[in-house]
């Protein structure tokens, strides 16, 4: 069986749309989890105008390509500034797996949890090795909703090699 909180090493790529009260877009994504570092490229159709987030302990760095690259110290309030909108980017490695972020309490729904003034949902899962990963998703709350289809899934779980 497939131990998500001990999976040391994923990544997806897939279909991302959010939507906030006054903006809405939709892109490419490709997300890459290790143990020291949260990779998210976000682009457009044939990768046309392609944003690479890192997440490394407490710095964030939004890659643009050139010369356009920022960081920061305040992870999510400066992605909040550069998407116009709030994403709770440290959650969001939990729950694209499937899971609730284990330092926050959480109540399960019929199809996913409410944690943190959030609302995680999982439409529809597909197989993945030898356990069952999140197809379609939307994770939610009053100001912005986040749709993701994810289209194909890697699991590295170094630690039983």
């Amino acid at each position: 069986m497939l131990h998500l909180y001990e999976l040391e090493r994923w990544s997806f790529e897939g279909r991302l749309a959010l939507t906030g009260q006054n903006d809405s877009w939709s892109a490419n994504i490709s997300w890459e989890h290790s143990p020291d570092v949260e990779k998210i490229k976000l682009s457009g159709p044939l990768g046309q105008g392609a944003v690479v987030i890192s997440l490394k302990g407490n710095v964030v760095t939004i890659d643009r390509g050139g010369d356009d690259v920022q960081s920061s110290t305040q992870p999510e309030e400066f992605i909040n500034q550069q998407l116009g909108m709030f994403v709770p980017v440290r959650s969001l490695r939990y729950w694209v797996v499937g899971l609730p972020e284990p330092s926050r309490s959480y109540k399960d729904t019929d199809i996913g949890f409410n944690q943190a003034g959030w609302l995680s949902e999982y439409k529809q899962m597909q197989s993945v090795d030898d356990g069952a990963m999140p197809l379609k998703m939307m994770v939610m709350n009053k100001q912005v909703k986040l749709k993701l289809i994810i289209d194909h899934w890697v699991l590295n779980d170094t630690k039983s090699n």
